[in-house]
């Protein structure tokens, strides 16, 4: 049983993900043309409408199935995988993450597939930030009963750029989950987003803020 475990979503909290999907569209506009960007796109979101979470290379086989006899659909697995990551890492991100081991364990909590969303946070350098304390769920917010399984601890800390999921996981963990919101990505300047859910105990404008938080005023 630690004191305290700090958990950091990745999508738009550590990494700048808008930033990728904007380059994806855009490398497919130009490669493919606008027709195969907006059907890609359509496939992709509903995808995730079917499973609850981003699967990059399923609406990939899934545009396939369409594309069947166009060769250069194989082409943009690979610039999926051998995209710069790292270079999307909001700045001071994993600065963040390095303050935070002074107080307590930090670990990621993220939700996606089981093969790109690995992939990213491996090739972005946040894995072995994490020193391999990483969970990857379909919906994170209903799997914190493993978080505590895996990772006891008599408090939590949560940064993440959803209020929809710091407000799910407060009404589990209640006054043992202290919550962070940097506002960042598109979901955290939504306005009708933010009106659905209560604010966080604490909100930053970026995460390297998190650096000057003293998590010792948290700690069970």
């Amino acid at each position: 049983m630690e004191d305290l475990v700090i958990l950091f979503d990745v999508d738009n909290t550590l990494l700048d993900n808008d930033r990728i999907q904007a380059d994806l569209a855009a490398h497919l506009e130009s490669e493919y043309g606008a027709k195969a960007r907006d059907r890609y796109q359509e496939i992709f979101e509903q995808i995730r409408g079917e499973l609850g979470y981003a699967d990059y290379l399923g609406a990939l086989e899934r545009y396939r199935i369409e594309t069947m006899h166009d060769p250069r659909i194989l082409r943009m697995a690979s610039w999926l995988v051998d995209y710069p990551f790292a270079d999307r890492l909001y700045p001071n991100a994993l600065d963040a993450v390095g303050h935070a081991r002074k107080f307590g364990h930090p670990v990621v909590l993220s939700d996606g597939d089981a093969v790109f969303q690995p992939h990213k946070v491996v090739r972005s350098g946040i894995w072995p930030a994490f020193n391999d304390d990483v969970l990857i769920y379909i919906h994170k917010e209903q799997e914190l009963e493993d978080v505590e399984r895996l990772y006891p601890a008599r408090h939590y800390v949560m940064v993440d750029d959803k209020l929809r999921i710091l407000a799910a996981m407060k009404q589990i963990w209640g006054k043992r989950l202290t919550t962070i919101f940097p506002r960042q990505g598109h979901y955290a300047n939504d306005p009708a987003e933010l009106a659905k859910y209560p604010p966080a105990d604490f909100a930053v404008d970026h995460v390297s803020e998190v650096v000057r938080f003293d998590f010792s005023t948290v700690s069970a």
